[in-house]
C-alpha cells in the first residue's frame, strides 16, 4: 500500500507541474458558470430554484466534458512511460505492476477529483451568493460532483485498459477518442435507433434497464436527472426513470463497476505484458 500511495503522489504531483488541475479546474468553471447564470436567468420569474436547473444544464455538460478529460488524463499513462523508458527505471524498484497501475490511477483520479470539486464548486458558491439555494437542490448539486468524479474515474479506468493493450501512444489516442464517440455519441443514437424500429415489440423494460446500465454515461446522466425529484422535474427524464425501474443506489453501483472491471483488467494484462 504505501508503493501505491508514493505513485499516487507522484503522479498527483506531475499534474501540478503540468498545470493539469489548473487546466481543467478553468475550463469546468468557465462553463459551469455560464451554464449557472445563463440557464438559470429566467427562474426567479417562475420561482423555481436555480441550483436544480444549473444542476441539468451541469449533467449533460459532463457527459460530453469528462469523459473526454478523463481519457486524455489517462491514455498514455502506461504506453507512454514505456515509449519514453521510465517505467522499466520504476519497475526496478520493489513494486509490483498492480501497484504501478492503482498508483498512477488513484492519482489521476485525486486531479481530476480536486478539478471537478473546484470547478463546480464555483459555480454552485456564485448562486448561493447571488440568491441561494434549497437543501434539496445542494444535496443534488453534491450528488453530481460525487457522480461525476465517479463517471471520470470510470473512462480513467477504461484509458488504462487501452493504455496496457496497445503499443504506442498514436494507437491509444485515436481508441480513446473512438471510445468517448462510441459512449457519448454513437450509443444513444444506436440505442433510439433501435427504440423506434423495435416499437416495443422485443426490447422489454428488464433489456432497456441493462442497455442503459451498460453505457456508464447514462447511467450517471440517470442518476443525476432523473435521481432526486426536484430536479427530474426540469431534466424531461423522469417519465424514462419510473419506466426503467434503476435507482440511484443501483445506478451509482453499475458505476462502481464499470471502475473495478477495466481497472483489473488493465492490471492483469500488464502484469503479463512484456516491457
Amino acid at each position: 500500500m504505501r508503493q501505491t500511495i508514493i505513485i499516487a503522489g507522484k503522479e498527483f504531483r506531475d499534474g501540478l507541474r503540468n498545470r493539469w488541475i489548473v487546466a481543467i479546474s478553468l475550463l469546468l468553471a468557465l462553463f459551469s458558470l455560464s451554464l449557472a447564470f445563463l440557464g438559470a436567468a429566467p427562474t426567479g420569474a417562475v420561482n423555481v430554484d436555480p441550483l436544480a436547473v444549473t444542476i441539468v444544464s451541469l449533467s449533460s455538460l459532463s457527459v460530453f466534458l469528462l469523459p473526454l478529460i478523463a481519457l486524455l488524463l489517462s491514455y498514455d499513462a502506461i504506453v507512454g512511460d514505456i515509449d519514453r523508458g521510465t517505467m522499466a527505471l520504476l519497475l526496478a524498484y520493489p513494486v509490483t505492476r498492480w501497484q504501478v497501475v492503482l498508483g498512477k490511477f488513484v492519482g489521476h483520479c485525486l486531479l481530476l477529483a480536486l478539478s471537478t470539486v473546484i470547478g463546480y464548486g464555483a459555480a454552485g458558491f456564485a448562486l448561493q451568493l447571488t440568491g441561494g439555494a434549497s437543501p434539496a437542490a445542494w444535496q443534488a448539486f453534491a450528488l453530481l460532483i460525487a457522480s461525476a468524479v465517479l463517471m471520470g474515474a470510470v473512462f480513467i479506468a477504461i484509458g488504462y485498459l487501452v493504455s496496457v493493450l496497445v503499443r504506442d501512444r498514436g494507437t491509444a489516442g485515436g481508441i480513446a477518442i473512438g471510445v468517448w464517440l462510441l459512449f457519448v455519441l454513437v450509443y444513444d443514437m444506436g440505442l433510439l435507433a433501435v427504440l423506434v424500429a423495435d416499437q416495443g415489440r422485443m426490447i422489454t423494460g428488464g433489456v432497456l434497464n441493462l442497455l442503459l446500465l451498460l453505457n456508464p454515461a447514462d447511467a450517471f446522466r440517470l442518476l443525476n436527472l432523473a435521481g432526486t425529484p426536484g430536479v427530474a422535474s426540469f431534466s424531461g427524464l423522469a417519465g424514462l426513470a419510473a419506466q426503467a425501474h434503476l435507482g440511484p443506489p443501483l445506478l451509482a453501483v453499475a458505476l462502481a463497476l464499470w471502475v473495478a472491471v477495466p481497472l483489473s483488467a488493465a492490471m492483469a494484462v500488464f502484469s503479463r505484458r512484456q516491457i
